[in-house]
């Protein structure tokens, strides 16, 4: 049963980063990988919502394995943004590479942070 949660929550989450990735990109005309950025902070945000709730009783371990393992491991993706990071700096882009580094880490905790205060205050 366990195995299905994950399979269920990544059957969403793998075209859910794709559709966002493609939308979110097509709206700017940037090397920055602003559709992996986006998937990632959101990915983060759901996470620490979801760490939370979990925390205070109010999700069980099948939501945990459908929504944290499932969904936002099919959603977020480290290994694009390892790739396209690659990818700027060989060609040149250093301070995309750089900004794309810092903002993503600072992002994704500050997404995470604002997560568990967000689920704090809800079921805290």
């Amino acid at each position: 049963m366990n195995w299905l949660c994950v399979v269920a929550g990544a059957m969403i989450g793998a075209p859910l980063r794709f559709l966002t990735d493609r939308a979110v990109q097509a709206r700017h005309d940037t090397a920055f990988p602003w559709g992996t950025f986006t998937v990632n902070v959101l990915g983060s945000l759901i996470l620490g919502v979801l760490t939370g709730a979990t925390v205070a009783g109010a999700a069980s371990s099948h939501t945990q394995l459908f929504l944290g393992t499932g969904l936002c491991g099919a959603l977020t993706t480290y290994s694009t943004f390892s790739y396209e990071t690659l990818r700027l700096s060989e060609g040149g882009a250093r301070f995309y590479a750089a900004a794309n580094v810092l903002a993503s880490v600072a992002a994704g905790l500050g997404a995470v942070f604002v997560g568990v205060a967000l689920a704090e205050a809800l079921w805290g």
